[in-house]
């Protein structure tokens, strides 16, 4: 009794010092807010300010808390029990008993009223991106990589890998991200165009990414069921399906929404077997992180490391499992991965000529020498291209590379992880909520302990790369999922200590706290709030206009098809490039590149020879005009 009565003690110091730390820095927050010039605050502060949106509603909820922690049940309902029967509800639908040897018990199994709970999440998830998708508008992509990875999408549904790059002027068509050495590929792993390519021919590449968020968000919380129960479950899929970053993401066409769904797939089956130690969950989670692998392999490597650790420690230590048992595990979990890597070789030799080579490496050694991984990337980078002049299509964007230091290393490891919070949910409820539960969760199923890894040897593995990412947090994505899973961990363990403690205003408190970080992301209270929601889509549709408008010029302005548009190209500009193309080169309106100090203008004969039928325009990026070359 003594030790637990310490313990107790213990909890309610350190729930007491999480509460003065964020009353100080909720305070701090609006302290800057009244300030209307940041520049003359100190950098910290000025860093502060820049996340002052996410504050205005949890204020208050904080200044509550030492009520609801003083005030117990019987003292405001006196006689009446009905928040205690409430709260109790949720306590006990967060208590249901994990297993980590021979079977679930069968309270848990595949009820009717899960089922009917998965699928509300997934279409929450689709709901959620179709809302963002109307904010955006019909417009075109906003960023380079996805119209490489557009381009792969229609490659491989053209029965192939690559292309064979144009004859005679293939500099004229070097698209940024996409390998133009005698073959047309994407730079990109196949995993994202083999998801994309049914979407890409039905017209429909965005529906694609919903619903790998949809999916994702019901695996998430199948995965949390498996972890505390159906009320686990229930906010770890609930808040998959409302993070903003996810929402906003699902809008682009990337790497990142199907390499969520691998995860997802590795982490549901990993901890099903983790429960049951039934093998053939361990094949979905090989499946799982095999497709996480052919789309991100950094991100795969990074999530599946610790759990990869305490699988080989199993298959050393679990000498009450018989071996045959053990090898039959092992070959369910590699299997896949094992195939995947095949997959991986055979595009590899396909596109670069060299199994060990990816193109990914190849692009990065010839286009964009300063972008390599890894410290001192600039000088190894000036290196690495010796005296050779870098293509006109990417010598401004390699330009753009910081060299990486550690102390860039440590600012972007700390932009990383600032974002990731805020992007996933927010900073307020995801780091406190987390620190609350510390000692709580990590003894109820070593797979907690894993995620919590998870997330450290995500970030390691992309230390030695000095960009940080678009958002502060691109190279970290996939970490939202771990972090939304420990948030609802934290959140179930903390419910049901505080209905032990017969502290059920506490378990109300969460709730707000956790409601106030979905309306603080979604809901616009000018002048308070702009919701981090508004922010991501200006970021987003700023590109996307121009794109459009670009597209749209061409339309109206190019009357005479088939036509060849030559792109001269903004040198103040590096983020926006107008040069895409289809793999085959055989649209109605072809872009090119056109740098006058590398094409004299006699030159535009021989072009005119070579694209015979197609008329000429001439498009200046700086100044948006379109006019024909006689």
């Amino acid at each position: 009794m003594p030790a637990t009565e310490n313990r107790r003690s213990l909890r309610a110091i350190w729930w007491g010092v999480c509460w003065l730390a964020l009353a100080i820095f909720c305070l701090l927050i609006e302290v800057v807010r009244s300030v209307d010039d940041l520049d003359k605050l100190s950098p910290w502060l000025r860093w502060i300010g820049d996340y002052a949106s996410d504050s205005p509603m949890y204020l208050p909820l904080v200044l509550v808390f030492p009520f609801a922690w003083w005030v117990r049940s019987g003292l405001v309902l006196h006689r009446t029990d009905l928040l205690r029967r409430c709260t109790g509800a949720w306590a006990t639908w967060c208590m249901v008993p994990v297993r980590e040897a021979d079977a679930v018990d069968p309270s848990r199994g595949l009820l009717v009223r899960d089922w009917c709970l998965a699928l509300a999440i997934g279409v929450l998830s689709w709901c959620m991106s179709w809302q963002v998708n109307r904010s955006l508008g019909d417009l075109p992509p906003a960023f380079h990589d996805e119209y490489s990875y557009l381009f792969q999408a229609k490659t491989l549904l053209a029965g192939r890998f690559s292309v064979p790059s144009h004859p005679t002027h293939a500099d004229l068509f070097d698209q940024l991200h996409v390998l133009n050495l005698g073959k047309f590929a994407s730079r990109y792993y196949p995993g994202t165009g083999l998801w994309l390519a049914p979407w890409v021919a039905l017209g429909h590449p965005y529906w694609g990414q919903w619903l790998a968020g949809a999916l994702t968000a019901i695996l998430i919380f199948w995965t949390g069921r498996e972890l505390g129960g159906t009320g686990i479950g229930v906010i770890a899929g609930t808040l998959t399906a409302v993070s903003p970053g996810l929402a906003l993401f699902s809008n682009l066409l990337l790497a990142h929404h199907p390499t969520l769904l691998g995860l997802s797939l590795f982490l549901f089956g990993f901890i099903r077997w983790m429960n049951t130690r039934h093998s053939q969950p361990l094949l979905l989670a090989g499946c799982g992180l095999a497709f996480a692998m052919i789309c991100r392999p950094a991100t795969a490597a990074g999530v599946g490391l610790p759990f990869g650790l305490w699988f080989a420690w199993w298959l050393w230590a679990a000498k009450e499992t018989p071996g045959t048992a053990r090898v039959r595990a092992a070959l369910l979990l590699g299997g896949p991965l094992v195939l995947g890597w095949g997959l991986m070789v055979a595009y590899n030799s396909e596109v670069t000529g060299h199994w060990w080579q990816s193109p990914y490496q190849l692009y990065t050694d010839h286009y964009t020498p300063r972008h390599v991984y890894g410290f001192n990337n600039v000088m190894h980078g000036a290196e690495l291209q010796g005296p050779r002049q870098l293509p006109v299509v990417t010598r401004n964007y390699d330009a753009w590379a910081e060299n990486l230091t550690w102390k860039l290393a440590a600012k972007n490891v700390g932009y990383r992880f600032v974002a990731s919070w805020r992007w996933t949910l927010g900073i307020v409820p995801i780091v406190w909520i987390c620190l609350a539960a510390v000692g709580l969760l990590g003894r109820q199923h070593v797979a907690w302990r894993l995620i919590a890894a998870a997330i450290v040897t995500l970030h390691a593995i992309h230390v030695p790369y000095w960009f940080d990412g678009i958002m502060h947090w691109h190279y970290v994505f996939e970490s939202s999922l771990l972090w939304l899973l420990l948030v609802a961990g934290s959140a179930g363990a903390l419910i049901r200590t505080w209905q032990a403690a017969d502290r059920p205003w506490l378990i109300v408190w969460l709730g707000a706290l956790l409601s106030a970080a979905v309306v603080t992301n979604y809901v616009a209270c000018p002048p308070y709030w702009l919701p981090a929601i508004h922010n991501g889509i200006a970021e987003i549709r700023f590109p996307r206009r121009i794109y459009g408008a670009f597209r749209q010029q061409l339309r109206r302005e190019v009357t005479e098809l088939p036509a060849l548009v030559l792109v001269v190209p903004d040198p103040a500009d590096r983020h926006m490039d107008f040069v895409t193309n289809d793999p085959q080169l055989n649209s109605p309106i072809l872009i090119g590149r056109y740098v006058r100090e590398e094409i004299p203008a006699d030159a535009l004969q021989e072009i005119a020879k070579a694209f015979t039928g197609r008329h000429l325009y001439l498009y200046d990026a700086k100044s948006r005009q379109l006019s024909p070359i006689p």
